[in-house]
């Protein structure tokens, strides 16, 4: 399923514009953003948009009998297998929604459900730390060109991200 792609220089959320283009009519498409000024985390927590980082949030329809830990965990993966094309590390996911690199969080996925007009949406916002990764006390992080001799540029991460929705959403 092809996904329209909208691109903001900035923004507040990825994942708050998706919503307010659901409740415009819009029911897909893939938003990304170079810079992210209220990033959100899971349960309330803020996520720090760092500039060369990858934000961005794919949205669209789901069935309503769509279990949410099963897409969660489809969408982990999907993310996943994205990231390791860029390196030669072993990625894990944590429960329920971060990808880590030697324990160490690499990528953090937002997922929330709309409903809006008798339909249901999933928004799946992403977070994958590119360049360089922000300084959380308590919590190790750590960013994909650390571990490469190369620096990664994040439109390919994101087009490679975005294929891969586009290719297994409609399994959904």
């Amino acid at each position: 399923m092809r996904l329209k792609k909208y691109y903001f220089k900035r923004i507040k959320s990825t994942n708050d514009k998706a919503t307010q283009m659901i409740k415009k009519g819009i029911e897909k498409g893939i938003i990304i953003a170079d810079l992210q000024t209220k990033g959100r985390g899971q349960y309330g927590k803020k996520w720090i948009s760092q500039k060369g980082n990858l934000f961005m949030t794919v949205f669209y329809k789901i069935s309503k009998e769509k279990n949410l830990n099963f897409l969660t965990n489809y969408n982990c993966r999907l993310v996943k297998s994205a990231l390791t094309n860029f390196i030669n590390k072993k990625i894990i996911i944590k429960p329920p929604n971060d990808l880590l690199i030697n324990n160490k969080k690499l990528c953090g996925i937002l997922q929330e459900t709309i409903f809006f007009k008798l339909n249901k949406l999933i928004i799946v916002g992403i977070g994958v730390n590119i360049i360089k990764s922000p300084n959380v006390k308590g919590y190790k992080t750590t960013f994909l060109s650390d571990f490469t001799a190369k620096k990664i540029n994040k439109m390919i991460v994101f087009k490679n991200i975005s294929k891969l929705f586009e290719k297994n959403i409609r399994f959904l």
